[in-house]
């Protein structure tokens, strides 16, 4: 119990961080493809990208020619979300997941919104094969330690405005 109410009182804290950063950095979004490595994407790799809600950073400008971008859709609230180009295509499996958050730690923590979406989904999927989790935010999110619990999905990778950060899991 004392786990949950820890991740309560930081999405409380970092979503009114949050949104302090978004007014002060209207343009972060349009920021984050210039600190992406250029080789870190195969150009025919599947992309997921989310649409943004509230002050969630934009990923738009993550986009790239030739590479099929999808996003996530929820048919269930307890199962994984899918990924589909638009909202009668086949669900397509991505190769690498830009992933909205609320605060992350350099050893890959994520805190979400707190419905378990992206946690189930990635499970999911790394069940069956590897795929690169890129959470993306602004640089002031990030926190020294986010609560964990077994079912939470660590990321490989930050990307924010002011750069790319590596994870390093093995971090104390």
């Amino acid at each position: 119990m004392a786990i949950l109410n820890e991740k309560a009182e930081l999405r409380a804290r970092m979503r009114r961080l949050r949104r302090r950063l978004a007014a002060e950095s209207p343009d972060a979004g349009l920021r984050l493809a210039a600190h992406l490595p250029e080789d870190l994407i195969p150009a025919d790799a599947v992309v997921a990208l989310y649409r943004p809600m509230g002050a969630e950073i934009d990923p738009g400008s993550l986009a790239q020619a030739g590479r099929t971008v999808v996003y996530p859709v929820v048919l269930e609230p307890d199962a994984p979300m899918i990924f589909r180009a638009g909202e009668t295509s086949p669900p397509l499996r991505p190769d690498v997941i830009f992933a909205p958050l609320i605060a992350f730690d350099l050893r890959g923590g994520r805190l979400g919104q707190g419905g378990g979406h992206y946690d189930r989904t990635l499970a999911a999927l790394r069940a069956g094969g590897p795929v690169r989790v890129i959470g993306v935010a602004y640089a002031g999110q990030e926190v020294p330690r986010v609560p964990a619990e077994p079912h939470d999905m660590a990321l490989d990778a930050i990307l924010t405005e002011t750069g790319f950060i590596r994870v390093d899991k093995e971090a104390p």
